[in-house]
């Protein structure tokens, strides 16, 4: 076995494979950029080497400076945890070559797999059921047309290389056809320096289901069931879980015997997933390999009792498997639910800054699982992904375990930066995500403008919880005042003995237990038997909370100011829409108008880059370019002035 393992990665993946390294008596070496000299997986590592600048291209992605670091740690191994270096052929070639061990797959099964049309020869020599489409790039439009017309619409134009959506688009009709091959091409050879793209059937409310595999490097494989992961904004998942509540047992074995049979034709080694494409007969079909660990393998993980990590350590080590396929025994149900540094209210743009509270909820042996890269007092910069950590959850059913999730994401507190964790409570709460009925373009259709937390449709929580806040803090015992939520009035009495406290509107009684101090950020209280958790953020004499996706701002009051309150006029916001401004810091890569040009609203304006992603900033009025504050390579700050539109 390895005695030291050097971890060519960040953030919360970089933290969990430390921690199996530890657990197995293996020593840890981590990698860090500039702004990561002081972060958590640093601190956790035995030993620490510096590879260079925020940018990724000089820092996570430089081979180089990556096996300068393994060679002067003494190193025999490195794990590439996923994202990054993880799925790069040459990478892993160039550390077997430098006399280290690398913790994945064989550098040939990388390449293969890592071209879709490669993937796709393969997966078909292996009598893998895959989509109608081409099996070679696309050349010219002509041939398209043809190919389009017998494959039938709607389809996908696909980049054979990369992956993250990039280079993808969804063609419903003939006309559009021409400006997707072309969009879809521009894309792929700007994101992986390869432009070539092919045509494949699209089915429309399909499930995304991938198998998690495991392969030691004697030919043997298992897998060890499917995860769910149809719940994806913009072809990035959101929330996972395993085993799917779509999925039969008769479908589970049929795709676990073909990711099996095609993980045997590549050869495959290491930890590893087949995904597919199911439509809602349950037909399915072969979508890619990837040949890494996957974000979301704690589910899997939960279900099973497995390490993926420890498992992947072994293999590359030259053991066999541990466990024959009739040893694999799935228990219970886990969900997995992403928070991303972003801000939903805008669109889910990327935000960054210090974390000035993070309060994350307690972990809990075989139920609540925390994956973290951060903590109080962390800046969040523009230069990585969004995602900060991961909450799993654990129980016997799937409705235990929704509940379990949502009542936890309650208590997770996090303030400074802008997060996804109110969308993320909203969408466990809501009737399709608990029956189970979706698909990978619910999200998109749902909130493709963004998400902000909605009034609760019954104010009774938010009237009680403000009224108890309100007598804890004035040290009073009973009280007769007014409970404004967004200006709608509720008069209530209230009164306690200890920790239970009554609160009366009108013929209604709310029976409330809680130990709430003042200054506490979280109300977690008893509301009529119900057991509740409240986010809370003072603002003056008013409160904002925040549960299950809800939000009201509240204002405990006597009767006569409430009454002058509710008199009072709005404040008129003032015209700001012929200035655009940047919604998050980040890079200018492209300014796409000019001084004097006529614009149109929703035209674009600029592209920021931030956290890996490119973002257009679009123009929100019609008029013509008054000034142009930017120029292609600035650095702008959130609510910088762009341009003026005239």
């Amino acid at each position: 076995m390895f005695k030291k393992v050097l971890i060519a990665n960040r953030g919360e993946v970089a933290c969990r494979i430390i921690r199996t390294l530890r657990r197995m008596g293996i020593g840890s070496v981590a990698v860090y950029s500039e702004p990561d000299e002081g972060s958590l997986h640093v601190e956790m590592a035995d030993e620490a080497y510096f590879i260079g600048p925020a940018l990724v291209k000089e820092s996570y992605l430089n081979t180089q400076a990556i096996l300068k670091a393994a060679a002067q740690s003494e190193v025999e191994a490195i794990h590439p945890g996923y994202g990054f270096l993880s799925e790069n052929a040459p990478f892993a070639q160039a550390v077997e070559d430098h006399g280290f061990v690398f913790i994945g797959p064989l550098p040939k099964t990388i390449a293969a797999m890592g071209d879709k049309l490669e993937a796709k020869r393969l997966a078909q020599l292996a009598k893998i059921s895959c989509l109608p489409g081409t099996n070679e790039p696309l050349k010219e439009l002509k041939t398209a047309e043809k190919i389009a017309h017998e494959i039938g619409y709607p389809l996908m134009v696909k980049a054979a290389a990369g992956g993250g959506g990039k280079g993808m688009r969804i063609v419903r009709d003939p006309n559009q056809l021409e400006d997707a091959l072309k969009g879809a091409i521009n894309e792929a050879r700007t994101s992986f320096g390869d432009g070539r793209v092919f045509l494949e059937k699209y089915i429309d409310s399909s499930r995304h289901i991938e198998i998690q595999i495991l392969a030691d490097t004697s030919g043997n494989v298992i897998h060890l069931g499917e995860r769910e992961c149809s719940l994806q904004r913009r072809y990035q998942k959101v929330i996972e879980e395993a085993p799917s509540s779509f999925v039969t047992p008769s479908l589970r074995e049929a795709m676990g015997n073909q990711a099996v049979r095609l993980a045997k034709t590549v050869e495959y080694s290491s930890a590893g997933t087949v995904e597919f494409v199911v439509d809602q007969n349950q037909n399915f079909y072969f979508l890619e390999m990837n040949t890494r660990l996957q974000v979301e393998h704690p589910v899997t993980e939960m279900t099973t009792g497995l390490d993926l990590v420890e498992e992947m350590i072994r293999i590359a080590a030259g053991e066999p498997l541990r466990l024959r396929q009739s040893d694999i025994c799935i228990t219970g149900h886990a969900i997995e639910a992403r928070i991303y540094s972003e801000d939903s209210s805008r669109g889910f743009l990327p935000s960054t800054g210090r974390i000035r509270s993070y309060l994350p909820p307690l972990e809990k042996e075989g139920e609540i699982r925390l994956e973290s890269g951060v903590r109080e007092g962390d800046i969040i910069t523009p230069y990585y992904d969004p995602m900060i950590a991961k909450l799993i959850v654990h129980q016997h059913e799937r409705d235990l375990a929704c509940d379990l999730l949502l009542n936890t994401l309650d208590r997770f507190y996090v303030r400074g930066i802008a997060t996804n964790i109110s969308f993320l409570a909203s969408l466990v709460k809501s009737p399709f995500f608990r029956k189970g009925d979706f698909s990978t373009t619910t999200l998109d259709e749902l909130y493709g403008e963004g998400f902000t937390p909605s009034p609760p449709p019954n104010p009774n929580i938010a009237v009680g919880a403000s009224a108890v806040i309100y007598c804890i803090r004035n040290n009073v015992n009973k009280a007769e005042a007014t409970v404004l939520i967004d200006r709608e009035a509720h008069p209530i009495s209230i009164l306690t003995e200890g920790e239970c406290w009554e609160v009366r509107e009108g013929n209604e009684t709310l029976i409330i237990e809680t130990k709430w101090k003042s200054g506490d950020v979280l109300f977690q209280g008893i509301f009529n038997g119900h057991t509740i958790t409240i986010q809370l953020d003072p603002k003056g004499i008013s409160d904002i909370l925040f549960w299950n996706g809800y939000a009201a701002k509240t204002y405990v009051v006597n009767s006569q100011i409430a009454e002058l309150i509710l008199h009072m006029p709005f404040n008129q916001q003032l015209e700001t829409s012929r200035i655009v401004i940047a919604p998050m810091p980040g890079l200018i890569v492209e300014v796409a108008v000019a001084e004097g040009e006529t614009i149109k609203a929703g035209q674009p304006v600029a592209i920021i880059e931030a956290m890996k992603m490119e973002n257009i900033i679009r123009a929100t009025c019609d008029g013509i370019v008054e000034n142009v504050y930017i120029k292609k390579g600035d650095s702008v700050n959130i609510d910088q002035h762009l341009v003026k539109i005239g």
